[in-house]
C-alpha cells in the first residue's frame, strides 16, 4: 500500500495539537473572566436598581438628579465591562499593532477589581511616560490576567500588588512589571515555571483558578511571538516580580523585515533569571 503523502508530518501534528491546546486555553481563560465579571456586572445592576427606587421614592429635584447621576455612572461602567469582555472574546487575531499598555493595564484591573477587593489585595500603580508597543493587545491582556491572578494567589492573606510601567530608552523596550509580595518561588522550581503543564500549585484554589501549569507557558509563547523578553525575579518569603520587555513601535519598525525580504523577523530569547527581590 502506497504511503499517503497528504498525511501531516509528526512536526505538523505537534504544531496542530499546540494550536488546539492554545485555543482550549483561551476558552478556559474566557470562561474564568466571564465568571469574575458576572459578579461585578451584578453589582452594577444592583446599583442601578437601588438608585432607580431611590429616585421613585423622592420627588425633589436634587434627589432625582443624584439618582440619575449614579445610574448614568453605573451604566457607563457596565458598558465598559461588557466591551472589555467582548474584546477578549472577539479578538482572535494573531497580528500585532500599536498598543497603549497603560490602557490595557487599566482595562485588566477593572475586570479584576472585585476579585482583588475580595481577597484584600491593594493595587499600587507606577506609570512612567512610555511609548506605544508593537504587540497583540488582546494577548497582552491575557498575560496580565494570568499574572495578576497568580500574584493574588501568592498572597492568600491579602497584600500588595505593584504594577509598573517604565521605558528602557537604551534598548527602546517598554518594561511592564507585575510584582507581588507573597510566598515567592523556590530556587529549584524557578527554572521550570515556563514548562508546559508544570505548576508550583497543588491545583485550583477556592475560586477555581490556577494549577493547570498552562498559563506561564502561554505567556512565554505570546511574548516570544511579539519579539520580546520575559524576566522573573523571585525569593521565597519575599515575593515575585515578572517583567515583560516589549518592543516599542519604533523599535519594531526598525527590525521589521521589508516586504518580500528573505530574512524573517527577529526573535529575541526568553530569559529566566533567579535573583533576590528587593
Amino acid at each position: 500500500m502506497a504511503p499517503n503523502n497528504d498525511s501531516p508530518s509528526l512536526e505538523q501534528q505537534v504544531e496542530i495539537l499546540k494550536q488546539r491546546l492554545a485555543q482550549a486555553q483561551n476558552l478556559t481563560a474566557l470562561g474564568e473572566l466571564v465568571s469574575t465579571t458576572t459578579h461585578e456586572f451584578n453589582n452594577v445592576l444592583m446599583t442601578i436598581i437601588n438608585y432607580a427606587k431611590y429616585g421613585l421614592r423622592h420627588q425633589d429635584r436634587a434627589s432625582r438628579e443624584k439618582a440619575f447621576e449614579k445610574i448614568l455612572a453605573a451604566g457607563n461602567r457596565a458598558a465598559k465591562i461588557t466591551n472589555c469582555v467582548l474584546g477578549v472574546a472577539r479578538n482572535r487575531s494573531c497580528g500585532q499593532d500599536a498598543v497603549d499598555l497603560a490602557q490595557v493595564v487599566e482595562d485588566t484591573l477593572m475586570l479584576l477589581e472585585r476579585e482583588m477587593n475580595k481577597y484584600r489585595i491593594k493595587v499600587e500603580k507606577q506609570y512612567a511616560q512610555v511609548p506605544q508597543v508593537y504587540a497583540n493587545g488582546n494577548q497582552i491582556q491575557q498575560i496580565l490576567l494570568n499574572l495578576m491572578i497568580n500574584a493574588r494567589q501568592a498572597m492568600p492573606g491579602g497584600g500588595r500588588l505593584l504594577i509598573k510601567l517604565a521605558h528602557d530608552a537604551e534598548n527602546d523596550l517598554v518594561d511592564l512589571v507585575v510584582r507581588d509580595f507573597g510566598c515567592g518561588i523556590p530556587a529549584d522550581k524557578l527554572p521550570h515555571i515556563f514548562d508546559p503543564f508544570y505548576s508550583t500549585k497543588n491545583g485550583p484554589d477556592a475560586s477555581g483558578k490556577g494549577g493547570s501549569g498552562l498559563g506561564l507557558s502561554m505567556c512565554r509563547d505570546i511574548i516570544e511571538a511579539d519579539h520580546g523578553r520575559i524576566r522573573v525575579d523571585s525569593s521565597p518569603g519575599v515575593g515575585t516580580a515578572i517583567t515583560l520587555k516589549i518592543p516599542s513601535v519604533t523599535r519594531a519598525a526598525k527590525n521589521r523585515p521589508a516586504p518580500r525580504a528573505p530574512i524573517g523577523p527577529m526573535t529575541l530569547p526568553i530569559n529566566t533569571v533567579s535573583a533576590p527581590v528587593s
